[in-house]
């Protein structure tokens, strides 16, 4: 059976970041058992929508999910593997923040069925966490990695770097540090502006500078080489990993496998057919509540991807990993060899520049190509 990953939404945080553009809403208040109930509706017609696979993954997102309560978390897995086949050996992550009221909760999630977090972590000083609008210090993000190495087999923990006045000494001393602290998986990325945010308005007035291109990419280039050195490769542009230990769940997304989202704005790629089904539900907590309670489910868009769509959204993914894009399954999927798409001509002077290789068994774009992946896809997918 083709394996499925499943993404649970949880929209609510205790505060905006002001660099965040995900779909996450601040309320006084959170109905819980009312929130179960609608999402426990969603999945029965999530299973609907995408039967006889084989559930491989679960990912609570959002949002801040550790704000969950703990019997929400419990019966979702349960409801979801009742659901659908599923592997021995699920992954089942849950992101969480490294306050100490969210890390006080990990024995209660990790007895519900999660057995992998990832924590928020973004920044290891005290200005840069002020900065970034995080509501945890430093001691409680060391605090909340060793409680989450205590009950979880697995867990990461995500930095944000090219900050405003961040030098690319300042960055290798805080990766050194992280390297420390880390498992066996860690996210790294560099700080975007993102429409909408604070940050955007603020970066606009000018009150920030960020690092220049140079710098950045000096940045990037160091943390791949030291995580290299360190044992924990990039798999994925921003993720790095032990061999064998990548997000699962992630790479069903990145490899453009089967997923079901469920939760306000959560969005979901099947296939049906010869093509894949394109869902997203309702981005507003309130307007998704309601339509599940109305109609068992909170779906705004469904459509078909066929054809030239599905070799691009194929290729989008799939050139962010290391190892690219394996030729026969994008084919088997897609209904195409990703080169013969492209026109294996019109790639020979990206190849020849250094940004792709083309291989018998797949495309990929190298170390350089993926530094530069926006630029890479507009020439690729014009």
């Amino acid at each position: 059976m083709n394996p499925l990953g499943v993404y649970v939404h949880w929209p609510f945080c205790k505060s905006k970041c002001p660099y965040c553009d995900f779909n996450s809403h601040v309320r006084d208040g959170v109905e819980q058992v009312r929130w179960r109930d609608a999402l426990l509706k969603e999945l029965e017609h999530a299973a609907r929508e995408a039967p006889g696979r084989r559930l491989e993954t679960i990912f609570f997102g959002g949002g801040t999910p550790s704000l969950m309560a703990p019997e929400t978390v419990a019966a979702v897995i349960a409801r979801t593997k009742a659901l659908w086949d599923h592997a021995r050996e699920i992954e089942i992550t849950l992101e969480a923040n490294p306050t100490s009221v969210e890390a006080g909760r990990f024995a209660a999630l990790a007895e519900a069925g999660v057995n992998r977090v990832s924590l928020g972590v973004q920044a290891l000083d005290a200005a840069a966490l002020k900065f970034l609008g995080r509501e945890h210090s430093a001691d409680e993000a060391f605090e909340a990695l060793d409680t989450a190495r205590r009950h979880f087999a697995r867990f990461s923990f995500d930095l944000i770097y090219a900050r405003p006045g961040q030098t690319p000494e300042a960055w290798a001393g805080e990766l050194e540090q992280a390297l420390a602290l880390a498992g066996e998986h860690l996210s790294l990325y560099q700080l975007t502006i993102e429409r909408g945010t604070r940050f955007f308005t603020d970066h606009a007035r000018g009150a920030f500078v960020l690092p220049d291109e140079e710098e950045s990419a000096a940045m990037f280039e160091a943390t791949q080489a030291r995580l290299v050195a360190a044992g924990l490769p990039a798999y994925e542009i921003s993720n790095h990993a032990r061999p064998g230990a990548a997000c699962r769940h992630n790479l069903i997304y990145w490899r453009y496998q089967d997923y079901v989202g469920i939760g306000p704005g959560a969005h979901g790629r099947f296939a049906e057919g010869n093509a894949k089904r394109a869902t997203r539900r309702a981005s507003g907590p309130e307007a998704w509540l309601e339509a599940v309670e109305r109609t068992g489910h909170g779906t705004a868009e469904s459509s078909i991807v066929t054809g030239q769509d599905m070799v691009e959204e194929a290729l989008m993914m799939g050139l962010r990993l290391a190892d690219g894009i394996d030729r026969a399954t994008f084919a088997s999927v897609t209904g195409a060899d990703p080169v013969a798409a492209l026109d294996e001509a019109r790639l020979a002077p990206l190849v020849k520049a250094g940004f792709l290789e083309i291989e018998p068994d797949r495309l990929r774009a190298t170390a350089a190509g993926r530094q530069r992946l926006n630029a890479l896809l507009e020439r690729l997918i014009a």
